[in-house]
C-alpha cells in the first residue's frame, strides 16, 4: 500500500516584539485608564479632550471616531479612555467576527443612548454588512430586508444614539462613503524614546521593578516606537529580575536581549534575516515582495504589515518600482554585525 507523503509543519519562531497582540499581554493591566495618564500625541489628545468636553456639556454622544496606523498602538486602550472620560459603556468588537447582516444588527440593538461601539480590524468587515452602518451612524436607524423575492420589503428599526470607534491598519480600504460618515479620522504614530521611557518608568513601578535610567534608555530604543513592545520586553526583564538577575546593568541587559534575539537598535531575527536576503542572496538588487516572503518563509502580509513599518521608519528599507531595496544605513549595520 503507498504511503502518501505529508508536508512537515514548520513552526515559526514567536517574534517577541510583534507589536500584534498575545493572550500574555493581558497577564498584567498596564494601560492608563484616562487621559491625564496617557502619553500619547498631544495635538490629537488635546482634539479628544475638547471633543469629549464639548459632547458633555451638550449631553450628546461624541462623533464617530477613526483611529488608523500600525498595529501596536494602543488604539484599543484610547478607546476605553473615551468611554471611561464620557461615563459611558464600552462594547468591544471586530471587523472578522461580524459575518453576518444579523450580527451587526443584533450589536447596534442591544446598544444603549450614549455607549461606545468599538470594532477593531474594520478593513475587514464585509461590504453586505458596512452598508448598515450607513444609517445607523447618521440617522440612528437600521435598514433591513424581510423576507425573500416579491414579497420582501425593506423594514427600518430605531437604534440608541452611540458612538463608534473603528480601528484599522489599512484606512485606504475603507471605502470612501464609510469614510467620510466620520467626524474624527486620527491618525496615530510611533511613539519616539522619551514618550516611551515615561511609559516604561510607569508600568515599572506598577509591577514592582526599579530600573534606572540607562535600562529605561535601552529598553525605549528597542521597542520599535510601540508602546506593546515595550511593556513586553519590560515583562521580560521583570522575569530576570525576580530570579535574581541584576537587569540594571549593561553587561546583564545586552546578555538578555541577545538571547531572545534583538540587537542594539531594536531588530529582531526576522528583521535582520530580511535585510541579509536581500544584501547577500540579492546583492543588495531590488527584490519583490513575494521572493523576499518565499525566501525567509514568512507570509507576504506578515513582511508588508508588520515588518516593513519599522524598517522603513529607520531608512533600513526602501520601496521602488522593482521592488524592495536596502539602504545604506542598513548596510553598514549589516556588516558592523559581522
Amino acid at each position: 500500500m503507498a504511503i502518501k507523503a505529508t508536508k512537515p509543519e514548520i513552526k515559526k519562531q514567536e517574534r517577541v516584539i510583534q507589536a500584534e497582540a498575545k493572550e500574555s499581554d493581558s497577564s498584567i493591566t498596564l494601560r492608563p485608564k484616562d487621559l491625564n495618564w496617557y502619553v500619547w500625541q498631544e495635538t490629537i489628545k488635546k482634539h479628544l479632550s475638547v471633543s469629549i468636553a464639548s459632547a458633555k456639556i451638550r449631553k450628546e454622544p461624541l462623533e464617530h471616531i477613526l483611529f488608523y496606523w500600525p498595529p501596536g498602538l494602543w488604539k484599543t486602550t484610547i478607546s476605553n479612555i473615551i468611554a471611561h472620560e464620557m461615563w459611558a459603556n464600552i462594547k468591544t468588537t471586530s471587523g472578522p467576527a461580524i459575518e453576518k447582516q444579523s450580527d451587526l444588527v443584533s450589536i447596534l440593538s442591544n446598544l444603549e443612548d450614549g455607549d461606545i461601539l468599538f470594532i477593531d480590524e474594520i478593513h475587514r468587515l464585509r461590504s453586505q454588512v458596512e452598508e448598515i452602518l450607513y444609517t445607523a451612524m447618521e440617522d440612528n436607524n437600521i435598514d433591513i430586508m424581510v423576507g425573500k423575492g416579491t414579497g420582501a420589503q425593506s423594514v427600518r428599526l430605531p437604534v440608541k444614539s452611540f458612538t463608534l470607534v473603528w480601528a484599522t491598519t489599512k484606512l485606504s480600504s475603507l471605502s470612501a462613503p464609510l469614510r467620510d460618515r466620520f467626524g474624527n479620522i486620527l491618525k496615530l504614530d510611533f511613539y519616539n524614546d522619551s514618550e516611551l521611557e515615561i511609559i516604561l518608568r510607569n508600568n515599572a513601578h506598577i509591577i514592582g521593578v526599579e530600573l534606572n535610567d540607562n535600562c529605561v534608555e535601552k529598553i525605549a530604543k528597542k521597542s520599535r516606537g510601540t508602546p506593546r513592545v515595550a511593556n513586553r520586553l519590560l515583562k521580560i526583564l521583570r522575569d530576570y529580575h525576580t530570579i535574581g538577575k541584576d537587569i540594571n546593568t549593561s553587561e546583564t541587559l545586552s546578555e538578555i536581549f541577545k538571547s531572545i534575539g534583538i540587537d542594539e537598535l531594536g531588530l529582531d531575527y526576522l528583521d535582520s534575516k530580511i535585510l541579509e536576503v536581500i544584501y547577500y542572496k540579492f546583492l543588495g538588487w531590488p527584490v519583490g515582495l513575494n521572493t523576499i516572503a518565499a525566501a525567509v518563509w514568512e507570509e507576504e502580509s506578515t513582511i508588508e504589515e508588520v515588518v516593513e513599518p519599522y524598517l522603513l521608519q529607520m531608512w533600513f528599507l526602501e520601496r521602488t518600482p522593482r521592488g524592495r531595496k536596502i539602504t545604506e544605513k542598513a548596510t553598514v549595520h549589516l556588516l558592523s554585525k559581522k
